[in-house]
């Protein structure tokens, strides 16, 4: 794994030190089934079961990249999954920010949770639910990142983040866009498109 995050670094996929840090001090093979376990370090998104994925690590660099998480922030993580995003997030924002990982699989959810027991953060909880609503009582986020492709921008979580704050979702169906939206105001956001990625589609329950 140390040899793929010096690849993703020579790449210019991990350029900041603090993202760089986190990857090499969470590590990825904490976060795959048992089967899995030696197969971290494929560039690669793996299975973890109910048609569900850890993401390809070059992804997830270019996203965190794209987030610009830091200290004190306070995180939405749309689609927590294996964990180990929001593992990274907890890391990134520290003791005095927040990680509110939400997951829609009952299973994925209870995964996620046993995966960052083995880390000691006291800064993430985790919600079973609709990623796609996000979760308003605990809005406005700094930050919000969602790890499934949606059709569209979803207009309650841009209403969730704060102005000035940043959004990376991918869009799009068989192929999509990393999109990064920055909250100009209440009725003005900036996005810039980064094509060529593949995620399983975020799922709503409305």
């Amino acid at each position: 794994m140390e040899e793929l995050i010096q690849q993703l670094i020579k790449e210019g996929y991990l350029k900041t030190p603090e993202i760089i840090d986190a990857f090499f001090k969470i590590k990825r093979r904490d976060f795959l089934p048992a089967h899995l376990i030696g197969e971290e370090s494929i560039n690669a998104p793996l299975p973890i079961g109910h048609g569900q994925t850890i993401s390809q690590p070059l992804t997830v660099a270019f996203m965190l990249e794209l987030l610009e998480p830091q200290r004190g922030d306070k995180i939405l993580d749309v689609g927590s999954g294996s964990g180990w995003q929001t593992a990274l997030l907890a890391e990134l924002v520290q003791e005095k920010g927040k990680v509110y990982a939400i997951e829609r699989i009952p299973a994925l959810k209870e995964f996620g949770e046993k995966n960052l027991n083995k880390y000691d953060y006291k800064n993430v909880e985790f919600f079973l639910g609709d990623g796609a609503k996000g979760l308003s009582q605990y809005a406005p986020f700094d930050k919000i990142i969602v790890a499934a492709a949606s059709n569209d921008i979803p207009q309650v979580l841009v209403n969730q983040l704060r102005v000035g704050g940043r959004l990376v979702i991918p869009i799009g169906e068989a192929l999509q866009d990393l999109v990064l939206i920055k909250k100009i105001n209440d009725q003005e956001v900036e996005q810039t498109k980064y094509p060529g990625f593949a995620f399983v589609p975020l799922i709503t329950d409305s």
